[in-house]
């Protein structure tokens, strides 16, 4: 969609012109899954998929919020304590409105309306991107004196606090920090950044839709990093270290017998990736393009068989893409439990590598997966 397109749907709602239309990408993260709450290194990279938002002040303290895209209406108002809405969608707006007042920020009414091509679901942060876009548009609305590292601590907040999920800061930073055909290695510890080129000719990066829900995610997602704190809390009892950056699998073992299996699994794939995101930069700056892709193989079976966020469709997927000689590495992305696989594949068998797979797929489970090939974009922006 362009800002014309934007702007008529917000005229159409509100009978005005927005103030301001904000485009807001999802994200895509090549390695170093679930280690961001975790003092790790991850490797993302915003996507040309947006979620879209055109704001304009109003003359009172309500907040009118549209979803055009599932003709749903949400309104609030300022003058008490904000309060989630049982249609969720809303929560990711309200959330960043309610750190900003929090944080001494003077907010006042405003009309929102929300677009968006990014597909809802897929693991490829649609909230993230949602809440992105709306502390970038208040920001431009109130003016308010906010960085881009405080709009993306802002937005993480809005989701733990607010929206109920523990999440990381990755999500929020790739969106707001995106750099058209760059990934971002990004120390979740202290926010530090560099900015890898990552244009591969004659490779397209792929996502196969397994269509399946995060029913699990967000319960399973709060499980998982309170497995991590209890794991980590073990270590640091018996050695000198603050976070996983300094843990080694030898400290785990030390430890193994004062915790429980599932919390030694969960902290032995955190190390062992913090350690393999390291190595895979190494293997992009040298051009080693295969041994990176499989990094992403061993970080899939880590995420199936120790931390245990995998599920069969998308252990399926992965299984199949092994055996095709065209895909050079891939592995379930995002909080799990659904969502996509995401794949380093050759352009020219893409078609033939797809009708393969899903051809399997769909022999196992009844129906097809979806299929999104990615460009790296630009982060969050004004249009």
């Amino acid at each position: 969609m362009n800002k014309a397109e934007v702007s008529t749907l917000f005229a159409q709602q509100f009978n005005e012109a927005p103030s301001f239309v904000i485009a807001s990408p999802g994200r895509i993260n090549l390695i170093g899954e679930h280690v961001d709450y975790n003092s790790g290194f991850v490797l993302p990279a915003a996507i040309d998929k947006y979620m879209y938002v055109a704001v304009s002040k109003r003359n009172d303290h309500q907040i009118v919020l549209h979803a055009a895209d599932i003709s749903q209406h949400y309104q609030t108002s300022l003058d008490a304590a904000l309060q989630r809405s049982n249609l969720d969608w809303p929560n990711y707006v309200l959330g960043v409105v309610d750190e900003l007042k929090k944080n001494g920020h003077s907010i006042s009414g405003f009309n929102i309306l929300i677009t968006g091509n990014i597909p809802v679901g897929a693991g490829v942060s649609s909230s993230a991107a949602l809440e992105c876009a709306t502390v970038f548009a208040c920001k431009h609305l109130f003016d308010l004196d906010i960085s881009k590292q405080l709009m993306v601590q802002v937005a993480q907040r809005a989701e733990n606090n607010f929206v109920g999920v523990n999440c990381g800061v990755m999500d929020q930073f790739a969106s707001m920090f995106g750099k058209v055909d760059h990934v971002i290695k990004l120390d979740c510890a202290d926010l530090s950044y560099t900015y890898f080129p990552f244009k591969l000719e004659g490779i397209s990066i792929v996502l196969f839709d397994t269509f399946v829900k995060h029913s699990l995610a967000s319960s399973e997602y709060n499980t998982r990093r309170q497995e991590c704190e209890t794991g980590i809390a073990a270590i640091r009892q018996k050695f000198s270290i603050t976070s996983f950056r300094e843990a080694t699998l030898t400290m785990l073992n030390a430890v193994a017998d004062t915790i429980s299996r599932d919390v030694f699994n969960r902290c032995t794939y955190v190390i062992k990736e913090i350690a393999s995101m390291e190595v895979a930069c190494n293997h992009l700056l040298a051009g080693e393009i295969n041994a990176f892709g499989a990094r992403m193989y061993e970080t899939h079976t880590g995420l199936s068989k120790l931390y245990k966020v995998s599920c069969p469709e998308l252990d399926l997927i992965v299984e199949n893409c092994i055996k095709e000689e065209a895909i050079i590495g891939a592995r379930m992305m995002g909080g799990g439990f659904g969502g996509c696989v995401i794949a380093l594949v050759q352009t020219t068998e893409l078609e033939a590598v797809y009708s393969r797979i899903n051809t399997v797929f769909e022999n196992t489970f009844g129906r097809s997966m979806g299929k999104y090939v990615m460009q790296i974009g630009d982060g969050t922006s004004l249009l």
